[in-house]
């Protein structure tokens, strides 16, 4: 004869609930609130916003927001490319290399052939080491970290020696301090259109989704049908074309390039991400939060 109370023993002998027993008042009220985890970050944000505008009248100017969105224009740019690599479970170490020979490509080219002409080639330049970082990691089949890291040693190298180590002057290439409207430069509505494209592009494009699914779950996302290597190799190539037009925003900011220019911008630009919210592991972030590092 069957007692409707009688508990179930589990393998060490405690006992356990029965499987159909209705919840307990301990499981209903032990639900803890759910905290998005950017709350930390926005409340130390907040905090710093308060900090520096008790220390200084002028932070809440408009000329100092504009300068502060400048400054953060290069990395933003960087970052957009860099998440659409990180929610599939890739990085590239090689942009803050990259930029600087995005600029010393352009600067070396324009007094032959002319800015337009020098404009093109150094885009292209940062869209090749896209392509070649795709490459090795999707049909040679080498690790981002070693590709990327090496693409940052090569070409690196390659801008020390073309540009012999000298800081190099770029002349007429000034568009990015150019202020159209609102007084806002030109290198910051770069920064805000890229931002909104690749937002976009990750929430409602299917192209988006199956990178989140690639994060994921690579085997999953294979055996479903998802084109996965053409896929991460276009990632890889756009993450070259954020990284050339950062390098011309960049160069026409600060009007000249060196062999150093951009170095720990890679390292910027993951940590820009992160804190926006994507995971390391890669696919889509918490249930609150999508990936808007960029």
């Amino acid at each position: 004869m069957s007692d409707p109370q009688l508990k179930t023993l589990g393998p060490t002998g405690a006992e356990m609930a029965a499987p159909n027993s209705p919840p307990t008042a301990e499981t209903r009220g032990g639900r803890r609130l759910s905290v998005p985890n950017s709350a930390a970050l926005l409340a130390f944000l907040l905090l710093e916003v308060i900090f520096f505008a008790l220390r200084s009248p002028y932070f809440f100017n408009w000329s100092n927001w504009t300068n502060i969105l400048t400054a953060m224009s290069v990395v933003g740019v960087l970052s957009c490319g860099m998440t659409l690599l990180l929610v599939a479970g890739q990085f590239d170490l090689s942009v803050g290399s990259g930029i600087a020979f995005v600029g010393v490509v352009l600067a070396t080219l324009a007094p032959d052939v002319g800015v337009t002409t020098a404009l093109v080639i150094a885009v292209l330049a940062g869209i090749g080491i896209g392509a070649v970082n795709g490459f090795f990691v999707t049909v040679v089949g080498v690790n981002a970290l070693i590709t990327t890291l090496g693409a940052m040693a090569i070409f690196r190298g390659l801008t020390l020696a073309i540009g012999g180590g000298q800081n190099i002057a770029i002349d007429g290439f000034s568009w990015g301090i150019k202020r159209p409207a609102f007084d806002i430069p030109v290198t910051v509505l770069v920064f805000v259109a890229v931002t909104v494209l690749f937002a976009v592009v990750l929430t409602f494009t299917v192209y988006g989704r199956s990178m989140y699914a690639i994060g994921s779950n690579l085997l999953a996302s294979r055996l479903v049908g998802l084109k996965v290597r053409r896929n991460l190799f276009a990632a890889f190539v756009v993450s070259g074309l954020c990284m050339g037009l950062a390098g011309l925003m960049n160069a026409s900011l600060v009007g000249s390039t060196s062999g150093t220019t951009g170095t720990g911008l890679e390292l910027a630009a993951i940590t820009a991400v992160i804190l926006g919210g994507t995971s390391l592991q890669g696919g889509p972030a918490g249930s609150s939060e999508r990936s808007w590092g960029c």
